[in-house]
């Protein structure tokens, strides 16, 4: 079981990979402004459920690797230190498209809602990525069982980004109302997550296994 300290850490992660724009988020925005706050929710419920698929495969994946290869621990460590660093620049690139410009959608039923979510969900390279690079650093064997230590963190994650997500598909309409009286918000926004999640790929790269 991983300790108060790590889900904290992992939920403030978690909470950074929620809030830096991308396919889910635009999608879900896209479809609460599109079609109203009930097919937001019922895309997001498709949108976890891919993610719940993601996180499962990977934390399989993980512990597979873990125990087979050498220096796995310290690829997938800087891989996850790159990765933040990544979404660090996509938070602070210049020329970012404001996502919760309305976009035309048509309405589509419930069935394809979730099943559109899901598929953008798994298929979404910013999810995977979190779970292969950024959720390997948490986990230690010292600790017990490998796979259920990543799906205990799995869990943390998606549970933030569902209370997120959840609450940006509610408030969806009068965000972009906010955001568009008042876009030095957006900005202040960016440049404080995008420092952020640059001093977390620091310290992650910098981290030690001991």
């Amino acid at each position: 079981m991983p300790s108060a300290e790590t889900l904290l850490v992992f939920a403030a992660l978690s909470f950074g990979l929620a809030v830096t724009p991308g396919p889910n988020m635009l999608y879900l925005v896209s479809r609460s402004l599109a079609q109203g706050t009930g097919a937001g929710m019922v895309s997001l419920v498709g949108c976890q459920f891919g993610s719940l698929l993601v996180m499962l495969c990977a934390a399989a994946g993980i512990t597979a690797a873990l125990f087979a290869v050498p220096y796995a621990w310290d690829a997938l460590r800087l891989g996850g230190a790159a990765y933040l660093a990544w979404l660090a620049w996509q938070c602070l690139r210049p020329g970012g498209q404001p996502i919760f410009t309305p976009r035309p959608m048509p309405k589509e039923p419930a069935a394809r809602l979730f099943s559109v979510g899901m598929a953008t969900a798994a298929l979404n390279p910013k999810v995977a990525l979190f779970y292969v690079a950024v959720l390997p650093p948490f986990i230690d064997p010292a600790l017990g069982d490998v796979f259920t230590q990543g799906a205990i963190l799995g869990a943390v994650q998606i549970a933030v980004c569902t209370m997120f997500d959840a609450a940006l598909v509610w408030g969806s309409a009068g965000v972009a109302r906010f955001l568009g009286e008042r876009p030095g918000w957006m900005a202040a926004q960016r440049w404080i997550l995008g420092g952020a999640l640059a001093l977390l790929a620091v310290k992650l790269a910098t981290e030690s296994r001991a």
